[in-house]
């Protein structure tokens, strides 16, 4: 084993952030639906990360590590007194999407954006980050049970809320 130097370090940690920041972006907005707001939870999870850097850079995957402590730190900010208090109503995204079908698009974003934080969570790693029940429980510290449980609220709860909005004779898949 060798030894790191701190120059070192901090150069392992810088390109691994400039590679991985988009997907970091990404992430965060997709369970905040706030570009604003998922800037300032990966700039909370990178302190956090540089921190932890020594047993990050030694796990068997960094972006898992990475992306745990920024998942973690999303629920533990929606948990918090603070977040409960000061709720700043967010904007549309900066760029548009290629979706073939807007409306039924920003339908599917509202919808997601009124589950519980939990819940969402959970959607965004078993469905847009194709992560299995077990791989999802481990990310969230918590049973295969609870992700499961949450898994089927939460697509119950986007079905009616979509499904709401449907025309008479229409019916969700």
């Amino acid at each position: 084993m060798r030894a790191v130097t701190g120059r070192d370090r901090d150069s392992e940690f810088t390109e691994y952030m400039q590679a991985r920041l988009p997907w970091l972006r990404r992430l965060a907005f997709r369970l905040c639906q706030d570009w604003q707001r998922g800037d300032d939870l990966v700039q909370a999870a990178i302190i956090d990360l540089y921190v932890q850097w020594g047993r990050a850079a030694a796990a068997d995957h960094i972006d898992g590590y990475a992306r745990t402590i920024l998942v973690r730190k999303y629920l533990s900010e929606r948990r918090s007194r603070w977040f409960r208090q000061v709720l700043l109503p967010g904007g549309m995204p900066d760029g548009s999407g290629g979706e073939a079908d807007h409306e039924m698009a920003l339908d599917v974003r509202g919808a997601v954006a009124g589950l519980p934080a939990g819940q969402r969570a959970v959607l965004v790693l078993r469905y847009f980050y194709d992560l299995s029940v077990e791989q999802t429980a481990r990310e969230l510290g918590c049973s295969e049970g609870t992700v499961k449980s949450q898994t089927a609220r939460a697509i119950a709860a986007l079905r009616t809320t979509i499904g709401a909005g449907l025309m008479p004779g229409e019916e969700w898949r």
